[in-house]
């Protein structure tokens, strides 16, 4: 062989030689730049808030197929395995249908070489997976020859110690499965319980915080305190006047006892019970109580004592509106010896009558005379006179309420009350001096004593209860729409003993706004004139004069006329 052609070969051994290494060291850095490409690409992945359609990886920029991870679509083109497995893996774990198309290789993937995903090449573990149903898959275009990657071998020396190298599918697996885990595994925190036995005081537990702590909680507690007061305040404040405005709500608050004037009116003298009564007496108590509750839905018609007490509530009316604050009010209570059971139909019945009354006394057949007292009561009203008798010996102003024989008009802007003077306003001195020695003695005993009081009767007190209160609206420049008007009708002259009864009330410092002097004439007609809501006298000649006319009557067992009766 000659020169020229040693030259020549050994020319061209130098430049496949040069030709091979520049071809390794290209493959080199391509897989290199692969591989930072493959991180980058494996850290959006695994990032949970990034979109698959912007996790689309691209193959080398030499190879013209790319993997497409959009709408659950992996197409597989000439890329390494470890790329699609990844998106794979995230489209299971999203529940996504996948669909591989495997895609011919290309010729100017020459720098590259190109791969298909087979069925055999996917991991273990994804295979046994359970896939959702999918849709038929579009056929795939001919490929008799799919091409398989060639191994290179990296160089000694080179740096591929990690472990993404070495195996990545088992690396990108790792990934996914840490991602499922993360996902699927509750973080939850277990915190230890202190059994009770080993519970500590409030001293104890204290010891265990700083000085500094509890001095900083103690001083802002007062203030705490007191914004939690003033919310309080402003809270029931604007509850107040929502309950002051709404005109269903508007009920006003019953006096203070000590305050108040008290009347006690019993069940039968506030509303006709005289039907429950018969089956009371001829019954027994059973029947009875089992006819209250049967009815306790019916209301109860009114009685005797209705009309007086609603001219009761009148006049409270008028006075809150002159003095807002005030307490010196009437305060109506029932006092009734029947059973609690029968109590729902009295509260039914002085609830459709709009009737003001807050305290009730049911004794459940025992007698309410020894409640009186404990009610601060000033006058007791009832239909049973043995249980007023009781009163009147206890002290207590009391009275027998008798209906009208007949129905007649009475005011309701005014309370007109009706008293007799002797034994009721006054004491009953003067009826023993008629009664034993005759009228003569005792017109002569009046003139006698007429500038000496007469003493008090068991009334006294109730007109004076009254003349308080006219007072409070003659204070006012209300004397003519005064809504209280009292009356004196005595069987009395007034020429022979009428100048006493006037200087009595009048040392007692009482007004009477009308007084009528009958002489002995029936009451019954002036009273039709007059049409109190209660008239109290202690005879019942003249009460049961007055009641054929129509006027509510109410008798007062006082004085020797009672003692001769029984």
């Amino acid at each position: 062989m000659s020169q020229t052609s040693l030259k020549q070969k050994k020319k061209n051994e130098t430049g496949s030689r040069y030709s091979k290494d520049s071809l390794e060291a290209e493959k080199r850095r391509d897989s290199e730049k692969s591989g930072v490409r493959l991180s980058t690409q494996m850290r959006r992945a695994v990032n949970p808030n990034h979109s698959l359609r912007c996790c689309a990886m691209r193959c080398h920029p030499s190879c013209r197929h790319c993997l497409s991870a959009a709408e659950g679509t992996v197409l597989l083109g000439p890329c390494r395995t470890i790329r699609i497995y990844i998106h794979m893996c995230l489209l299971w774990e999203q529940g996504r249908q996948i669909t591989m198309i495997r895609l011919p290789n290309s010729s100017a993937t020459s720098g590259t070489s190109s791969t298909s995903l087979s069925q055999q090449e996917l991991p273990q573990q994804l295979m046994a997976q359970p896939s959702p149903p999918t849709p038929p898959t579009p056929p795939k275009p001919p490929n008799p020859s799919p091409a398989t990657p060639p191994e290179i071998q990296p160089k000694t020396g080179a740096r591929r110690t990690s472990k993404m190298y070495e195996n990545p599918e088992a690396w990108a697996h790792g990934i996914v499965r840490d991602i499922r885990d993360s996902r699927d595994t509750p973080q939850s925190r277990e915190y230890p319980r202190t059994p009770p036995t080993e519970w500590k005081s409030y001293a104890q537990r204290r010891a265990l915080y700083s000085s500094q702590l509890d001095h900083d909680c103690v001083t802002d507690l007062p203030r705490r305190r007191e914004e939690e007061e003033d919310e309080d305040e402003a809270y029931w404040a604007s509850v107040r006047t929502l309950y002051e405005k709404t005109a269903s709500c508007s009920r006003p608050k019953p006096p203070k006892p000590k305050h108040a004037i008290t009347i006690a009116v019993s069940s039968r003298a506030l509303f006709n019970m005289v039907d429950d009564r018969k089956i009371y007496e001829e019954e027994g108590l059973e029947k009875y109580m089992e006819y209250q509750l049967t009815n306790e839905n019916v209301i109860l018609t009114p009685g005797p004592a209705f009309r007086f007490v609603k001219a009761l509530q009148h006049v409270n009316t008028r006075l809150r509106e002159l003095y807002p604050d005030e307490q010196d009010l009437f305060d109506i209570v029932l006092m009734t010896n029947n059973h609690a059971q029968v109590g729902v139909r009295l509260i039914n019945s002085v609830n459709h009558y709009g009737l003001l009354i807050d305290r009730f006394c049911l004794t459940g057949g025992k007698s309410p005379i020894g409640y009186l007292k404990a009610y601060l009561t000033n006058l007791y009203l009832s239909a049973d006179s043995e249980k007023v008798q009781e009163a009147i010996q206890e002290g207590i102003a009391s009275a027998t309420m008798f209906d009208g024989a007949k129905d007649i008009a009475y005011c309701d802007t005014q309370l007109r009350v009706a008293f007799d003077g002797d034994a009721v306003l006054f004491s009953d001195e003067s009826e023993h001096i008629a009664k034993e020695h005759g009228l003569d003695k005792f017109f002569q005993h009046e003139t006698l004593f007429e500038n000496k009081p007469l003493a008090q009767g068991p009334l006294k007190g109730f007109l004076e209860d009254l003349g308080r209160l006219q007072k409070k609206f003659y204070a006012k420049d209300e004397r003519l729409l005064c809504p209280i008007r009292t009356y004196l009708v005595t069987a009395r002259s007034a020429a022979s003993s009428g100048a006493r009864v006037l200087k009595t009330l009048r040392r007692w410092g009482l007004e009477i706004d009308e007084a009528l002097f009958l002489a002995g004439a029936p009451k019954g007609p002036i009273l039709v004139k007059i049409r109190p809501h209660i008239f109290f006298d202690d005879q019942m000649f003249h009460i049961q004069g007055a009641q054929k006319f129509g006027t509510i009557t109410a008798h007062v067992p006082y004085g020797i006329n009672q003692k001769m009766n029984n």
